[in-house]
């Protein structure tokens, strides 16, 4: 039952976006206020830069206690090379590469465009839905 489920299923589709300007503690702010772990950095056409996360925001928080400061776009600190999945995989197939990485969540793409985000709490919820 679960091989037969796909990403798309599962998928966040309305996401909390953020721009490569958003001050870095703005955007800190707007992942705890929608209890979120990351979010994608999207241009002005809707196209994906990369993503913020929570191990994006520690950085910050290190910089701001060495560096006596806490300045900075998400820009400055996004992650820009991330693992990304097709929208018509099988969750099966993506739970096997969340086992394998510490990214706890991944961008989807369906036909190049950037389409959501799934996260390894989707995965465990896909499995208690069968």
């Amino acid at each position: 039952m679960l091989a037969k489920i796909t990403v798309a299923d599962y998928m966040t589709k309305k996401l909390v976006t953020l721009s490569q300007e958003t001050h870095v503690i703005d955007a800190i702010k707007k992942l705890l206020e929608h209890k979120i772990t990351c979010a994608p950095v999207i241009d002005s056409k809707g196209h994906m830069l990369g993503m913020f996360s929570e191990k994006d925001g520690m950085k910050v928080f290190l910089d701001s206690v060495y560096n006596q400061g806490m300045s900075g776009k998400v820009g400055d600190y996004m992650t820009t090379e991330t693992v990304s999945v097709d929208a018509s995989s099988s969750i099966v197939d993506l739970a096997e590469k969340f086992q394998k990485s510490s990214v706890r969540s991944i961008p989807v793409f369906e036909d190049s465009v950037f389409v959501g985000v799934i996260s390894r709490t989707d995965v465990l919820r896909a499995l208690v839905a069968i």
